[in-house]
């Protein structure tokens, strides 16, 4: 495989993915947050109505935040590849800067994936925290109904 396609790979590929990844978290997240303050607890007859209504989106925030240290991972292994194999084919003086550039790449790709990853973690498990606060605060209006009733 010739060496500008690894790079394009890393560069387009695995990095393009992690910033739509980034995207996603931020679309995700937002709505979340929205929903979370717009909702009726009154309309729900059910937990496990609500519970379904507040968790939606949450397992995609889940999945992104920990599979984008890996997809970040990945861009550093093919760039570590692209690397040795820049080095393998320079039959004379090696070329630092060629080497540097393509090990620039490799961090570049952790780096996003991290850059992806925390937020999303981060968003999830506040989404979650006030998932738990919500149908809890449902919990007492539900036995505060049945007392009424």
């Amino acid at each position: 495989m010739p060496i500008e396609t690894l790079k394009n790979i890393v560069d387009y590929g695995i990095i393009g993915l992690l910033l739509l990844m980034s995207v996603a978290t931020f679309a995700y997240a937002f709505e979340r947050f929205l929903f979370f303050r717009s909702i009726d607890l009154y309309q729900y007859p059910s937990r496990k109505m609500l519970e379904l209504d507040l968790g939606r989106n949450l397992g995609a925030l889940a999945t992104i935040g920990s599979s984008a240290p890996y997809i970040g991972l990945l861009g550093t292994v093919i760039a570590i590849i692209l690397t040795f194999y820049v080095i393998g084919e320079q039959k004379t003086a090696i070329d630092t800067g060629e080497i540097m550039k393509n090990l620039a790449l490799a961090l570049k790709a952790t780096a996003v994936g991290l850059v992806v990853a925390i937020p999303a973690t981060v968003f999830y498990n506040m989404l979650m925290d006030r998932l738990d606060q919500l149908v809890t605060r449902w919990e007492i209006l539900n036995d505060r109904r049945d007392i009424d009733a």
